[in-house]
């Protein structure tokens, strides 16, 4: 992507989220997410118990992580989400902390800070039967030291959906769920990679009775950086609700192909819980 476009893009999507985030804040009276509308059962990598009361979620996650591109290294994290009436729906803040050691193993009790990653994501945009949820993410170089994050800001924007396939009173509610998201570095170190990829999500899951799912999902990375270099991995994945708004889930991932393409890695376990109030 040339330099001028790439400018305008960014300064377009940077402009969207600043203004989002002020509709947001000016909204006189924060409220409750809606009542599980179908894209809002799942909130990245897990569903969520949550309904009219859920206002907002604290989720930690630790992933063992081997052979990983950059950004894809063993870590904890820590991600905040609040939600919105209004034209923001939802405002989340994610802080990684990798490990000093950046193998399968890390060093759980050497954490170090990573790319922090702002999101706002947006009220639903129908098409046709579905809810289309669409979002802008920014993410800052804070990494210390530097080789633990891109060194790069960058910024992104996606789009995703649940799609059902049984009917919603089915005791295993079956849906597909994919996802489309696009980052461009816009600024940070002049000697540090550039950032310009398409990522591509398709994931399938089967709740049981609100009490435990399962799932598989391909992630796919085009790099532009690399001349349209393609890069996937495979996960699966297994979770409970566990009541009172806490949900606990597993991932075990692996490469499926693209050695060097971002969002990829050798294999990944990935142990998390959240909670809804």
């Amino acid at each position: 992507m040339g330099g001028g476009r790439t400018r305008t893009l960014a300064a377009a999507v940077l402009a969207a989220l600043l203004g989002g985030g002020a509709l947001c804040l000016a909204e006189e009276s924060r409220g409750p997410a809606p009542a599980d509308p179908p894209h809002q059962e799942v909130q990245d990598d897990q569903p969520v118990q949550g309904g009219a009361d859920r206002t907002f979620r604290v989720e930690l996650r630790r992933e063992f992580t081997d052979r990983g591109t950059p950004d894809e290294t063993t870590k904890t994290t820590i991600k905040l989400t609040d939600y919105f009436k209004g034209i923001v729906s939802q405002l989340r803040l994610d802080v990684p902390f990798p490990d000093a050691q950046t193998d399968f193993g890390g060093s759980i009790t050497e954490p170090r800070l990573g790319d922090i990653k702002v999101r706002a994501t947006f009220h639903d945009i129908r098409a046709g039967s579905l809810a289309l949820s669409t979002f802008l993410e920014m993410t800052f170089p804070t990494a210390n030291p530097e080789d633990l994050g891109t060194g790069k800001y960058q910024l992104s924007a996606g789009v995703r959906t649940v799609a059902p396939l049984s009917p919603a009173d089915a005791s295993h509610r079956f849906t597909l769920r994919p996802l489309v998201q696009q980052y461009v570095s816009v600024a940070g170190d002049p000697d540090a990679k550039d950032i310009d990829n398409t990522r591509l999500q398709a994931g399938l899951r089967d709740t049981w009775k609100k009490k435990a799912w399962l799932g598989a999902t391909i992630k796919a990375t085009v790099d532009w950086v690399q001349g349209g270099a393609t890069g996937a991995v495979g996960e699966l994945e297994a979770g409970a609700f566990l009541g009172r708004g806490l949900s606990l889930w597993t991932i075990a991932g692996a490469r499926l192909w693209g050695g060097s393409v971002p969002g990829t890695y050798g294999r990944r376990v990935t142990i998390a819980m959240a909670g809804d109030f």
